[in-house]
């Protein structure tokens, strides 16, 4: 597959690969290891939790403002 390829896919069609292909990685979770900045950013946002400088938020929020923000 190549890009122009999937420049040329419509946007159902590419989300559709992209559920697929997370389909198939996620069967091999054991063969996928987190970058070493996951670990440092799991940590820092614990931190600012435990200050009561971060809240959590529900999913459907969550979703709702990464969406604004990336408009």
């Amino acid at each position: 597959m190549t890009l122009q390829t999937i420049q040329q896919m419509s946007r159902s069609e590419k989300l559709h690969a992209m559920e697929l292909l997370w389909e198939s990685l996620s069967r091999e979770e054991d063969k996928l290891e987190s970058p070493a900045w996951h670990a440092d950013a799991l940590r820092e946002t614990q931190q600012r939790y435990a200050a009561g400088q971060e809240q959590p938020v529900d999913w459907a929020t969550a979703k709702k403002e990464l969406r604004e923000r990336f408009k």
